[in-house]
């Protein structure tokens, strides 16, 4: 594959690179997907909240950019739902959905690895009356202590951006007590082999499926690494949960629903009723 490789992949929420910028495909580690995706979202973060936080809801649950919420999909809750359990939100963003937690009962934390982010969770704390924790730090060297926890989850969230994903499950198992739920959505991993957009070309399979080499962005004039994406198969996701202690109980594949026409990114009526453009698996931690 050459070098430079003008397909983001789709959970990309960022408008069109600076001419500045380049996009790759190149081997990173965890320090540089770090060093390079908590600014990224802080430089981000007001447009991101600005455009798609009236779909999000500033205390709504949304699985992806087909509008699937956890009240139809039920990914989420354990048996006896959400009251009065311990909820940790990894990559809450503006704590959109850890709010939603709170609605339902539940003691929620929301973790994510952008300052900015976090202020915008803090403002909408205020203006909804509705308070979450919100903690500033990673995936993969959670923060909290063993067995913390009931449900842990990840809508769009930090999973992608993690190069460490091993070290991350095996962090969400150790902060789960046992019979915990852990629950993500994540770009589906097809459409890693579709160019990243709406259109018809986007239909066009034009990569490997199973070339995980990670989706890189570099600024030309500094050569610093500025956003980084990382991409497993649906059978890397089984294997890493199955070797965590998890028991794999959903995968769901969200329909794009009728009506719906709203464009995110490479998200659009013209793909989603072809392929599907999210994936939601949730698994229980073995006793």
């Amino acid at each position: 594959m050459p070098d430079a490789d003008p397909f983001a992949p789709d959970s990309r929420h960022h408008p069109p690179l600076p001419d500045s910028v380049r996009s790759t495909r190149r081997p990173v580690d965890e320090a540089t997907s770090r060093r390079a995706n908590g600014p990224d979202w802080d430089r981000y973060a007001d447009e991101y909240q600005a455009t798609h936080g009236a779909f999000l809801g500033d205390a709504g649950f949304v699985w992806g950019p087909e509008g699937l919420t956890e009240d139809d999909a039920r990914a989420l809750a354990p048996p006896g739902g959400l009251a009065g359990r311990d909820v940790l939100e990894v990559g809450s963003g503006a704590g959109q959905c850890s709010r939603w937690v709170a609605t339902q009962g539940g003691r929620a934390v929301g973790l994510d690895l952008s300052f900015r982010q976090l202020q915008h969770a803090h403002r909408l704390d205020a203006e909804t009356g509705v308070r979450v924790v919100s903690v500033l730090g990673t995936a993969t060297a959670l923060p909290f202590a063993d067995a913390s926890f009931d449900v842990v989850f990840s809508s769009f969230g930090a999973l992608q951006f993690v190069h460490d994903i091993a070290t991350a499950v095996a962090e969400t198992a150790r902060v789960l007590r046992p019979g915990g739920r852990f629950a993500f959505s994540i770009t589906h991993p097809l459409r890693w082999a579709f160019p990243d957009d709406p259109g018809e070309e986007g239909l066009v399979a034009s990569q490997s499926y199973w070339d995980r080499t990670p989706y890189v962005e570099v600024d030309d004039a500094t050569g610093e690494v500025t956003y980084v994406e990382h991409h497993r198969t649906l059978g890397d996701w089984v294997g890493l949960l199955a070797g965590a202690g998890f028991a794999l109980t959903t995968l769901l594949e969200p329909e794009w629903p009728e009506g719906h026409d709203r464009v995110w990114g490479g998200w659009s009526r013209t793909r989603g009723l072809v392929v599907p453009g999210t994936a939601v698996l949730g698994a229980d931690l073995r006793p």
